[in-house]
């Protein structure tokens, strides 16, 4: 089917052209590389940036710029010293379902690795949003996120101590703590304020997730509270921005 400006729906409009018909040269390969993408397929290798200068008569620094880009966006992934195909990105859903969940839906495999798990006297800034006093004793949990044992995200959770007496000791922490609230503790999730931005990670966060620091990340603050209306956990999670997108449903205005 052919559409307006043979721009297909969800599409960048006139396929990101501007008005006046001058692209850069990286911009035309970019486009080049991203249909040669979409023949290949998941997984399959991209040809040499030597051979790709020579088929789109650029030079190679013009291939790299392009390649960099379709990096970024998630669309190509490095393995060894060759580039391949990547397959689709993660689709996390806003809502109060686990990482672990959404994660499975998809048929992937879900894991965590702890980075550190300490107990500290809550300071005054962290107390509202956890319904505890100042030098209460607080959890902080951080662990690197995986999917098929792929790191693509950092996750710090804190908690009260009051709330979760034993984390140190009667949790998995390779496994989801929302099962664990759940199914150990007993407590049920009510609602929670989220919000998120665009980020770079810092070189300790970029180290941990294994990407560059120039790597555009999706920052999620949640603030959870239970059933009852209290204050149950707040959560800082990084999310590699080439390998994870959000989705939600929206109803209408009242």
């Amino acid at each position: 089917m052919d559409y307006p400006n043979g721009q297909a729906p969800g599409a960048p409009v006139r396929s990101g052209i501007p008005e006046h018909g001058r692209i850069p040269k990286y911009y035309a390969v970019k486009a080049h590389v991203a249909a040669l993408v979409e023949e290949l397929g998941e997984g399959q290798a991209l040809p040499a940036e030597r051979d790709l200068a020579v088929r789109y008569a650029v030079s190679r620094e013009t291939v790299r710029q392009a390649l960099r880009e379709l990096l970024l966006e998630g669309r190509l992934r490095r393995r060894g010293r060759g580039t391949v195909v990547a397959g689709p990105k993660l689709e996390q859903p806003l809502s109060l379902a686990s990482y672990t969940e959404g994660v499975r839906r998809q048929g992937r495999r879900p894991g965590r690795t702890l980075v550190g798990l300490d107990r500290f006297p809550c300071p005054a800034a962290l107390a509202a949003d956890l319904g505890a006093d100042a030098g209460e004793p607080v959890w902080h949990m951080e662990r690197v996120l995986l999917a098929d044992d792929d790191r693509v995200g950092l996750e710090s959770t804190y908690v009260t101590e009051a709330r979760v007496p034993r984390l140190d000791t009667d949790f998995a922490p390779d496994s989801s703590f929302y099962a664990y609230l759940r199914e150990r503790l007993g407590i049920r999730f009510g609602d929670a304020d989220e919000r998120i931005e665009t980020v770079l990670a810092t070189p300790r966060e970029a180290l941990l997730i294994g990407t560059p620091p120039a790597l555009p990340m999706l920052l999620l603050h949640r603030v959870s509270r239970d059933t009852e209306g209290r204050p149950l956990e707040r959560v800082r999670t990084l999310y590699r921005g080439d390998r994870f997108s959000f989705t939600t449903r929206l109803g209408a205005p009242r």
